[in-house]
């Protein structure tokens, strides 16, 4: 077993050196605008006339790559790659297996400002939040590795005088990691890693809006020497690869983040048993939430507004763990509504290569139109104060936006928008406060910012979400700190970066001995 996991430390990339090496590494970034990416099973790289292209969303003229694209033969054979190479490595002990995961973190470390640079780019992620994704990444391969150690010993049972009994824990089999666009490499790791360092070999079919990130995850992943097969990389769309893999009859578990509606179709299909499957698929789901943030009068007012801006705003508001509803009792209402709008006129709104800015584009067309027609229903929900207009041309910049006076059963009250959009909703004491919270079909992250322990305490009872947090914003879970998963329609509530996790992709197997 290795020391006690620690997180790992960001970088300041404000400061003046350390400005300079990002700024070289975006500079490699653009030099390489318009490669071509294989898909690879099996260890062999396919590069196919079909491609998915990657744009960059703040300057969408700029090309980052093309990324061959995945057929359903090509599906079948990493399936295959899968089955032939689990044999081998579904044997390995734990202990054997984390080896691997931690020569990755190194190769991680290596190459850090190119990935925060390629995120930066492809995703149009600022830096602090670029950065902070390779710290998550790497955070779960170390945190992983170290689970994989510990299962080794397995569970103690109650041994008789006559008869000795353990409890071990194998892997499944072949599974599938379907990862989102907006945690393109945090995300992707985990999803990805989970499942393989508990022994099982996995097909990793990126996102379509970020699979530049997703290629040089299988770069590395190749050169810390992972074993042909172990991890299979296929890009491609959902409905010609990822519902074709989803019902496979070879595949045992799923792990999917993403949206309610495909999280949703994805649960249904795999609870199907096709013919020549004997096994019952697992599925590991988050599918979002519409996070709210509560302040009392007791509050620190000036922090409450700072973490509703930041939870807000940070990287648009494309985060299932944002806050897109604040919750203020009316006693304190019009004082945080003006402190809010105050520091969100502050963020710098523009293209993430300029180092200072606060907020870079949303993903790409689709969720600019989608977040722009949810902008319009809100100017007749609610009352429009700052915001709520496209930030610049040729990119995907949106205009952080704040509506007040919202009802706690509109649209953009109870929808998932997923952009830059913020409702500040009324609430007449504590109890109804608590009520508008949990009005929703989701249940992911929520935070109160309050002095008065009664409330604190009542909130840790009757507030419905995964992760609730008090006096801070409700983004930013660390691994190993903040065990990450939802209620309700938010998903499985597999909490990742927790001792549980590797546990969803093993299945416990008892064995007696008889004296």
């Amino acid at each position: 077993m290795r020391d006690e996991f620690k997180n790992e430390c960001t970088i300041d990339f404000s400061k003046p050196e350390m400005a300079s090496e990002l700024e070289k590494a975006i500079a490699k970034v653009e030099e390489s605008f318009g490669s071509r990416y294989p898909i690879v099973i099996a260890g062999d790289h396919i590069l196919l006339d079909d491609y998915i292209k990657s744009i960059n969303p703040s300057d969408t003229h700029e090309v980052v790559g093309y990324v061959s694209k995945g057929t359903r033969e090509l599906a079948d054979r990493a399936v295959m790659a899968g089955k032939l190479s689990f044999k081998y490595w579904g044997s390995l002990s734990g202990t054997e297996r984390a080896r691997y995961l931690y020569s990755l973190s190194s190769v991680f470390r290596k190459r850090r400002v190119e990935l925060v640079a390629t995120m930066m780019i492809e995703g149009g992620k600022t830096w602090p939040e670029a950065d902070g994704e390779v710290v998550e990444a790497i955070d779960f391969l170390e945190y992983y590795a170290r689970e994989a150690e510990r299962m080794d010993a397995g569970e103690d049972l109650v041994r008789l005088p006559d008869e000795d009994n353990e409890m071990i824990y194998i892997p499944l089999g072949v599974g599938l990691a379907i990862p989102p666009w907006n945690f393109s490499l945090s995300i992707l790791t985990g999803t990805t890693i989970g499942p393989v360092a508990a022994g099982n070999t996995v097909i990793l079919k990126p996102a379509s809006a970020t699979p530049v990130i997703g290629a040089k995850f299988m770069e590395m992943v190749e050169e810390a020497g992972f074993p042909d097969g172990v991890i299979n990389f296929l890009p491609g769309s959902g409905s010609e690869i990822g519902d074709y893999l989803v019902s496979h009859p070879d595949i045992h578990f799923i792990a999917f983040t993403g949206s309610m509606e495909v999280g949703i179709h994805i649960y249904q299909e795999a609870a199907k048993v096709r013919p020549g499957q004997a096994h019952l698929k697992k599925t590991v789901i988050e599918m979002g939430g519409k996070d709210a943030i509560i302040v009392d009068s007791s509050a620190d007012l000036k922090k409450a507004a700072e973490g509703i801006v930041a939870s807000a705003f940070g990287f648009q508001g494309q985060k299932c763990s944002a806050c897109s509803r604040a919750i203020i009792l009316e006693d304190i209402y019009d004082d945080m509504v003006e402190r809010i709008v105050q520091l969100t006129s502050k963020l710098e709104v523009g293209d993430p290569r300029k180092l200072t800015v606060d907020m870079g584009p949303v993903i790409d067309d689709a969720a600019y139109k989608k977040i722009m027609s949810y902008i319009e229903i809100g100017k007749n929900e609610g009352r429009l104060i700052y915001g709520g207009d496209r930030a610049r041309d040729n990119g995907y910049f949106i205009m952080p936006t704040v509506f007040k006076d919202v009802a706690p059963d509109a649209r953009i009250a109870q929808e998932e928008i997923f952009g830059p959009v913020l409702s500040i909703i009324r609430a007449k004491d504590f109890t109804d406060a608590l009520n508008i919270a949990n009005n929703t079909v989701y249940g992911l992250t929520g935070s109160v910012y309050s002095k008065t322990r009664e409330h604190l305490e009542r909130a840790r009872k009757e507030f419905n979400v995964g992760n609730l947090y008090f006096n801070r914003g409700c983004t930013g879970a660390l691994v190993g700190v903040h065990p990450f998963g939802g209620f309700k329609l938010s998903g499985t509530d597999a909490k990742t970066g927790s001792h549980d996790y590797l546990k969803y992709f093993m299945q416990p197997k008892v064995i007696s001995e008889r004296f």
